[in-house]
């Protein structure tokens, strides 16, 4: 169901499949993304509202003058609010692992689980793709693919991220890796005491395999679930093993 909540006078999209129950397992897409990046996990068999939602300034959410990482943050908040869930686990990939990781430090007794998605503590993105994004858009959705996608993802299945990532545009994906480029809660990773699950694609090149060892090596209440044929996209290439890592990652702890 395709639903709208207020924020500071402004509409922020989201989808949610109900459960009747007041708990919810909420995605955050990453960077210049949108709510479709979790298209295939609305299906999940949990007993959780399944909401994913647009962040500020993307997709089918108003325009903001001004993001940040603290406006994610607050924008997550008051959905959570408006929708009166008790009991909430957030799953963020990418730049929305740096969200639902701040989002924990800011609201450690609102969160009962984390699920981190080709995601890390520390998120340095490399200066020639910040460059392409500030002067040469086409280029960065050319090579985008080959950064995000594992080799023999096929195109089918590339194409329709491509063009959701160019509806955002270069300003606001430019916003959001630099956001992802300031993020640093590497000496912080320990003291994260609730449930995590880790899940990353084996050939992610854009956060890759060692940012998820490094963070399950830190929180100590977390799995790590690595999974083949796969890059930074993996929600979208493997869909079947997030989605069964999640479901059981659930029964096991809630």
């Amino acid at each position: 169901m395709k639903m709208y909540f207020k924020f500071e006078d402004k509409k922020i999209f989201y989808n949610i499949s109900e459960s009747g129950k007041p708990k919810a397992l909420i995605f955050i897409h990453g960077s210049g993304g949108n709510s479709n990046t979790w298209k295939n996990q609305l299906n999940l068999e949990i007993d959780y509202d399944i909401v994913a939602l647009d962040l500020p300034s993307h997709d089918k959410s108003d325009d903001f003058q001004d993001l940040s990482l603290n406006l994610y943050v607050d924008v997550v908040h008051q959905l959570i609010k408006f929708l009166q869930y008790k009991n909430v686990i957030l799953c963020g990939h990418s730049l929305g692992g740096a969200i639902v990781q701040q989002y924990y430090f800011t609201y450690p007794k609102e969160v009962a689980g984390l699920i981190l998605c080709s995601t890390g503590g520390k998120l340095r993105v490399a200066p020639f793709i910040l460059d392409s994004l500030k002067k040469n858009y086409s280029r960065f959705l050319e090579d985008l693919p080959a950064g995000a996608f594992y080799r023999t993802t096929p195109k089918e299945l590339i194409d329709p991220y491509i063009e959701d990532t160019s509806k955002i545009g270069s300003e606001v994906t430019y916003t959001d890796f630099k956001i992802c480029d300031d993020f640093d809660i590497l000496n912080k990773l320990s003291s994260i005491n609730i449930p995590c699950l880790i899940i990353v694609g084996k050939q992610d090149q854009l956060t890759p395999v060692k940012y998820s060892e490094f963070s399950h090596d830190k929180i100590k209440n977390s799995e790590l679930n690595i999974i083949n044929k796969a890059g930074h996209m993996v929600m979208l290439e493997k869909p079947n093993e997030v989605n069964q890592a999640i479901e059981n990652f659930i029964i096991n702890y809630f």
